[in-house]
């Protein structure tokens, strides 16, 4: 049977009111009783307010945010990188490769980059400085996909970046033109032919030519 208790609490004045149940306790062999508070007396009307339920908290839905555990570290160099994109700009390296090569001009820059930062390390390590340097391609480079990529230049797109190379300069550049040769036994490189070196020896050759300009600082082989 179901019974209101009141008790008051010493330290706040307020009296709270309690369902009392009363039941029999079969371990104990005694009666025994469950209570649970429904409200606070008022003091005045002498009536019960009711106690207002508290929601419990959504665990699931709002979980708190805790620290987020890093599963990748990575460490990039970018300053020599980012020097050589400037350079490309300020030049019109890097427009008029895009000109001459809309589909792997980025490619080609990388490479050079690599090439000039890494001169003493073959192209097979690539790799290795594409994963720790920012490069204008931003992705690896196989030594396989280099062999393709250099050999998928032609002749003609080759000239015409020279050609618009030296329209930018040509009011103010002065140029130094020189020439060689090397002699060759291959019998594989289409380049080699039989000529006239200096010292008149009668074997294929490969003529080399250099245009340098001086104010630029840029060859041009």
């Amino acid at each position: 049977m179901a019974t209101i208790v009141y008790q008051a609490n010493k330290k706040t004045g307020v009296t709270y009111a309690y369902e009392s149940v009363s039941y029999w306790d079969k371990k104990k062999q005694q009666s025994r009783a469950k209570r649970k508070c429904i409200g606070r007396l008022d003091p005045e009307t002498r009536k019960i307010i009711p106690t207002r339920k508290r929601k419990k908290p959504a665990v699931e839905e709002k979980a708190k945010r805790g620290p987020v555990p890093v599963t990748r570290l990575a460490r990039s160099f970018y300053g020599a990188t980012y020097l050589f994109d400037y350079i490309g700009k300020d030049t019109g390296v890097t427009d008029d490769l895009k000109a001459c090569f809309p589909e792997s001009y980025r490619q080609i820059l990388s490479i050079a980059y690599y090439l000039i930062l890494e001169d003493r390390n073959p192209l097979s390590r690539f790799p290795r400085w594409a994963a720790i340097h920012r490069h204008p391609h931003g992705e690896n480079i196989s030594s396989q996909r280099s062999s393709e990529l250099f050999a998928s230049i032609t002749e003609e797109a080759r000239l015409r970046f020279f050609q618009l190379q030296g329209k930018r300069r040509m009011d103010t550049e002065y140029f130094a033109y020189d020439s060689t040769s090397i002699s060759s036994y291959s019998k594989s490189l289409r380049q080699v032919r039989y000529g006239k070196n200096k010292d008149h020896e009668h074997l294929p050759q490969i003529n080399l030519t250099l245009l340098f300009g001086q104010q630029s600082g840029q060859s041009h082989g």
